[in-house]
């Protein structure tokens, strides 16, 4: 009987006390080997697609050279056009932030312009305390 055979990913009396002592000394390890019983088959699977799909994603060459120059050049022309559309999405950001700036101005300028009409139209404040008792003119004096 192989190593391998006795640590496979199924309900075997080697997996279920490695399961057990898990739990007991520290409960993540019994729950990493309880998902090694059920989806343990799964794993190798599971690791052939991510190397699969790293090698397709990856910048390793086809061995045609002609087809790996025009790849390398397609992806420079794609950077220099994302750093063209970088450089004028900044150019707009600040666009806005100017556009916002001066509307701020002219906003809190009008409020400013307001202020100064209301106070000036406003009463003063011997206009709006009355007459003072025993002063002349007050009624009753």
């Amino acid at each position: 009987m192989s190593h391998q055979a006795l640590f496979r990913p199924a309900w075997t009396p080697l997996t279920i006390a490695l399961m057990v002592i898990g739990f007991v000394v520290f409960w993540p390890l019994g729950l990493g080997m309880l998902a090694y019983i059920l989806w343990g088959d799964r794993f190798e699977d599971m690791l052939a697609d991510v190397r699969g799909s790293v090698r397709r994603a990856g910048a390793g060459n086809t061995g045609n050279h002609a087809f790996d120059d025009y790849r390398q050049r397609e992806i420079a022309r794609l950077e220099e056009e994302r750093r063209r559309l970088d450089a004028e999405r900044e150019e707009f950001a600040e666009f806005v932030r100017q556009l916002r700036r001066a509307k701020d101005q002219e906003e809190f300028d009008r409020y400013m312009a307001e202020r100064r009409t209301q106070s000036r139209n406003a009463p003063s404040e011997a206009d709006k305390s009355g007459p003072v008792a025993g002063e002349p003119g007050t009624a009753g004096a």
